[in-house]
């Protein structure tokens, strides 16, 4: 088939008011990444989609940037000096030449996703199997556009057909019925077909892609076609592959087979395990933990934060302050109850309240201190979940944190407890015990404290006891935490200052 007639034919209807045309807003921070790339003379283009570059420039779609081998230096550096971050992906998701960074716009609270492509690598979205070697004559064929550099049609088109072909003409991606293309595939195919110009496009096959030549890059624009017969759709796909194993990174029985693996080891960690992969930092994971009196709004703030970092980044919340029962504590927690149903002991002696007093409050049973023990122990085991999840390089959130500076709540109570009663062996132990597990319990990377007024948060609060709300914002309103790492932040503010604060303060800390 000649390349005109399908050069001629529509791939789609165009509708009106497609993403191509709609008004975006750029965002400030590709503005000064695209205005730093350009000053910097670093050899770039935005390599794919330009059909959506509006989109791109507004941060709902990932930048997709090819960049010459000889600018990544310049390029990490103009990156690194804009605030990006270099996130890692788990190693089978992990692309040869690929990298992944992300950058916090604060004046549109957007994160931007730059993938940072260095070699022209491709495929079925499991395996990216193939690398057309190409990548200098597609750099030298961009043109600046209104923001970004882009390439030409011409060299766009060829791309985007091959991986199509690949991504939706092969016999197994056609049995696992992901053959057909996309709406938003078929506007990118039509967008770019009506700016080809056929000479020059045969001229780039013949003189970089010889081994795709215009018979069978006719054939696989006919197999994107709708209605082609999917028999043909198959040995164009298996055709188009046969021409690229030179500039395959695996066999094609492995790529095969690891397609089908995916498949299903994919979606069951997904839809069983509830497990979505995310990146991770490469600089290195970090516990982040807020702290704050009643009123401060703290849970409010971890929330936000957990649901504005978690969709990119493998985030774990956990809560320091109330941590998950271990089965230990599920059965000696059980057993106190049952004790006290049998009315062996009181539950308490004395109803513990939160003050400003630091005299020793009264003693209020070993029932009491056991449980506090148990509370101990389940700290320690949250923190040993949150500090392997950290190393390895996730974020994790925390609720509170125990800190030696802190009295009235999550740190060693039980010596406080006994105060001036007489300490058997079995009292002085539970004492011991307790302490040991928050000897391990070291400051996480960032510490963030949110101050609020002690009054405020009594306004705040008006379903806890008075007395005992403003104890515990007393203590964290008057202590001089700026003798130790933490991060403050005026928590009277309005709960859209305190999160543009907080988010700009822990993305910039990471």
């Amino acid at each position: 088939m000649a390349y005109r007639s399908v050069l001629d034919t529509d791939f789609i209807k165009p509708e009106q008011g497609d993403s191509a045309s709609d008004e975006q807003q750029t965002l400030k921070l590709v503005s000064k990444l695209c205005g730093a790339l350009d000053s910097q003379g670093v050899v770039y283009c935005h390599w794919k989609s330009n059909v959506a570059i509006a989109r791109s420039a507004s941060g709902e779609n990932d930048l997709d940037l090819l960049v010459d081998r000889a600018s990544v230096g310049r390029f990490t550096e103009i990156l690194n000096g804009l605030g990006f971050k270099e996130v890692r992906l788990r190693p089978e998701r992990e692309i040869p030449g690929i990298l992944d960074y992300y950058g916090y716009d604060e004046q549109d609270d957007r994160l931007v996703h730059v993938h940072a492509h260095y070699l022209l690598t491709l495929g079925h979205d499991a395996t990216k199997n193939y690398h057309l070697p190409i990548e200098k004559p597609y750099l030298e064929s961009a043109t600046q556009a209104d923001l970004f550099k882009l390439p030409s049609p011409e060299f766009e088109f060829i791309v985007l057909v091959i991986r199509m072909v690949i991504k939706h003409a092969t016999w197994d991606v056609i049995l696992a019925r992901q053959g057909s293309l996309s709406a938003a595939e078929r506007q990118e195919m039509e967008y770019l077909r009506a700016r080809v110009d056929e000479q020059k496009l045969h001229k780039i096959l013949e003189e970089y892609l010889p081994n795709v030549d215009a018979r069978l890059f006719s054939a696989c624009l006919q197999s994107l076609l709708p209605g082609c017969p999917f028999w043909m759709r198959i040995r164009t796909g298996q055709r188009l592959q046969r021409s690229l194993e030179a500039h395959s990174r695996r066999s094609q029985i492995m790529d095969v087979s690891l397609k089908l693996s995916r498949r299903v080891v994919w979606p069951i960690l997904r839809r069983v395990f509830k497990y979505t992969p995310r990146g991770r930092i490469a600089s290195g994971g970090a516990i982040v933990a807020i702290l704050g009196g009643d009123g401060a709004g703290k849970s409010t703030a971890i929330d936000e934060l957990y649901t504005w970092l978690s969709p990119h980044f493998e985030t774990l919340k956990i809560h320091m302050g109330k941590p998950n029962w271990s089965w230990t504590t599920i059965f000696v927690r059980g057993l106190l109850k049952i004790g006290r149903t049998l009315g062996l002991y009181p539950f308490m002696k004395a109803p513990i309240q939160y003050t400003n007093d630091e005299n020793p409050v009264v003693f209020p049973g070993y029932p009491w201190l056991i449980r506090e023990v148990c509370t101990a122990r389940d700290r320690y085991l949250t923190y040993v979940k949150a500090r392997r999840f950290a190393t390895n390089g996730g974020l994790v959130i925390s609720d509170r944190f125990p800190l030696p500076q802190i009295k009235l709540m999550d740190g060693p109570l039980a010596g406080r407890m006994t105060g001036d009663y007489p300490k058997n062996w079995f009292l002085k132990l539970l004492v011991e015990i307790e302490k040991k597990y928050y000897v391990p319990i070291l400051l996480p990377e960032i510490l963030v404290v949110l101050k609020v007024d002690p009054e405020t948060a009594v306004q705040r609060k008006t379903e806890e006891d008075a007395i005992s709300v403003r104890a515990r914002s007393n203590e964290m309103w008057e202590f001089d935490w700026y003798q130790t790492p933490a991060f403050v932040i005026d928590a009277n503010q309005s709960k859209e200052k305190v999160l543009a604060e907080l988010k700009n303060l822990v993305w910039s800390a990471l």
